[in-house]
C-alpha cells in the first residue's frame, strides 16, 4: 500500500516509523516531514493546512490511505474533503474534530453525556468574564477556546493572575482567534493521565495509558508546553480505572458525537485528572497525542496499518489489538527559550546512525541542509527507550541522549519521576 502521512513532528515520525514496519506498506510519503522522517519516507513540501494540494497529491500518487497527524488540518475539514473525493483518510470530520478545536463544544458534550469534568463557564466578553471572576475561588484554570498548540491553558493561583490571563486572550489577542472565547474552569488536584483510543464511530479500543509532563521545569514547574516527555504504561491506570475510563469517558464521548450526527472516526485522546479514583476529563483531542504517541506506538504489537484500515472501513471490532509487555520512556530535547521564542537552524551532533531495538530518536523540529541536521522548532527531538520496567527505560533514555548536542539544548532530568 502507498501511504501519505500529514505532519512534521515527533508524533508523525513515530507514525511513519511504526507504519514502515508493516509488510503491506510499499511506499510512504510525508508532508512536509522532517530530517528524521526523511530516512523512512519521501518528504514532500506541502504544508499541513494546504488541503487542495494534499488532496491533489493523494490523487496524483495513487495514495491508498492518508493519515492525519496534527489537529489543524482536521479542524479545517481535511477528512470531509478527502471523503468527498473518494480518498481514504484516517481522521475525524471537521464537526467531530470540534471536540478538540472548541473547548466549549467539548464541555457541552461532557455535560450532556454526564462525563465527569471540572465545572466551567465560557465567555467571549471581557467585562462579563472579569465580573464573574470576582466570585471565583482560586486557583482557577483559564483556557483559550480554540487551538493554541498546547499552550492555551494557564493555571492561575491568584485573581490578579486570572484577570491578566483573561485580558491577554480576550483583549490582547495573545492566541489570536483561538482566544476569542475563553473557558474559565475549576482547578482539579490529582494525578494526570492520558488515554488514547481507536474509534470507528461504534467500537472503541483504548491504547496503553500514558502520562506526559507538560510543564517546562523539573518538578512540574513553570509554563505549560506541548509536552516535555512521557512514559507508558502509567502504573496509576489499574485495570479497574481503565474500565471506568472506557465506560464513563471514551464510550460516552463517541456515543454522544454519533448521536449529534458527527460520528468519530480516528483517535480520541482523553486528557484526564484522576482525583480520589474518579477520572475527570480535562480535555479531548481528535488525534494522536504528542509526545504520548512516541511511548505508546513502540509498545503496539499489532500491525498499525491493520488497525487504521479497520477504523476507516468501520470494522474495528474485527481486529485484535495486542500490546508488548514492556515499558517506554520518552525525553524531549528543546531549543533554548521554548515555550517562548527560540533560535532555529542550529546544527545537531551526536545523533545515532540508526535506531536500535531498545532506543529510537524521534525527530520533532528538525530540517536538513546537505548532510547536516539542524534545529527547526521548539521541541527538537524525543529520545524513546524501551525496557522491562519504567526505571530501566528511563535510565536507557537518559544514557542515549547524552551524546546528542546542539547549542542551548534543554531537557528535563526528571521524566517519569512520579513512578520513581
Amino acid at each position: 500500500m502507498r501511504l501519505l502521512v500529514i505532519g512534521n513532528g515527533g508524533r508523525e515520525h513515530a507514525l511513519v516509523w511504526k507504519l514502515s514496519q508493516s509488510p503491506r506498506v510499499s511506499k510512504i510519503y510525508c508532508a512536509p516531514g522532517n530530517a528524521g522522517i526523511s530516512q523512512l519516507a519521501e518528504c514532500v513540501s506541502i504544508q499541513v493546512d494546504d488541503i487542495p494540494a494534499l488532496q491533489g497529491f493523494a490523487k496524483e500518487h495513487d495514495i491508498d490511505l492518508t493519515i492525519v497527524g496534527p489537529e489543524l488540518p482536521l479542524s479545517l475539514g481535511i477528512a470531509d474533503e478527502f471523503r468527498k473525493a473518494k480518498l481514504k483518510i484516517f481522521g475525524p470530520t471537521r464537526n467531530a474534530a470540534r471536540i478538540e478545536s472548541s473547548k466549549s463544544f467539548a464541555k457541552e458534550l461532557m455535560v450532556r453525556e454526564k462525563i465527569p469534568t471540572a465545572a466551567s463557564r465560557t465567555f467571549d466578553t471581557l467585562d462579563v468574564a472579569l465580573t464573574w471572576l470576582e466570585s471565583c475561588d482560586m486557583p482557577l484554570v483559564v483556557k483559550a477556546d480554540g487551538l493554541a498548540q498546547g499552550k492555551g491553558v494557564i493555571i492561575c493561583e491568584t485573581k490578579a493572575e486570572a484577570q491578566e490571563a483573561v485580558k491577554s486572550m480576550l483583549s490582547d489577542q495573545r492566541f489570536g482567534d483561538a482566544g476569542a472565547r475563553v473557558v474559565l474552569e475549576e482547578f482539579l488536584e490529582g494525578e494526570e493521565l492520558t488515554v488514547m483510543a481507536f474509534s470507528d464511530g461504534r467500537t472503541v479500543i483504548p491504547m496503553i495509558p500514558a502520562q506526559d509532563h507538560k510543564r517546562i521545569g523539573e518538578g512540574d514547574t513553570g509554563p505549560n508546553t506541548g509536552g516535555m516527555g512521557a512514559y507508558a504504561p502509567a502504573p496509576l491506570a489499574t485495570p479497574e480505572l481503565r474500565q471506568r475510563i472506557l465506560d464513563e469517558v471514551l464510550r460516552p464521548a463517541v456515543t454522544g458525537l454519533s448521536r449529534a450526527g458527527s460520528p468519530f472516526y480516528g483517535v480520541l485522546y482523553a486528557g484526564l485528572m484522576i482525583k480520589e479514583g474518579t477520572p475527570y476529563t480535562l480535555e479531548f483531542n481528535a488525534r494522536f497525542g504528542d509526545p504520548e504517541t512516541q511511548v505508546v506506538l513502540p509498545l503496539l504489537q499489532t500491525d498499525l496499518l491493520d488497525i487504521l484500515e479497520a477504523v476507516v472501513e468501520h470494522r474495528l471490532d474485527q481486529v485484535p489489538v495486542v500490546w508488548h509487555e514492556q515499558s517506554a520512556v520518552c525525553v524531549v530535547l528543546t531549543s533554548e527559550g521554548y515555550p517562548g521564542s527560540y533560535p532555529s537552524g542550529l546544527p545537531i551532533t551526536g545523533l545515532p546512525q540508526q535506531s536500535s531495538e531498545s532506543v529510537v530518536v524521534f525527530h520533532a523540529g528538525t530540517t536538513e541542509s546537505g548532510s547536516a541536521v539542524l534545529t527547526n522548532g521548539g521541541r527538537v527531538l524525543g529520545v524513546t527507550a524501551l525496557a522491562e520496567t519504567i526505571p530501566q527505560a528511563q535510565e536507557h533514555a537518559y544514557a542515549a541522549l547524552k551524546p546528542i548536542q546542539f547549542k542551548g539544548c534543554y531537557y528535563r532530568k526528571d521524566i517519569a519521576h512520579r513512578v520513581l
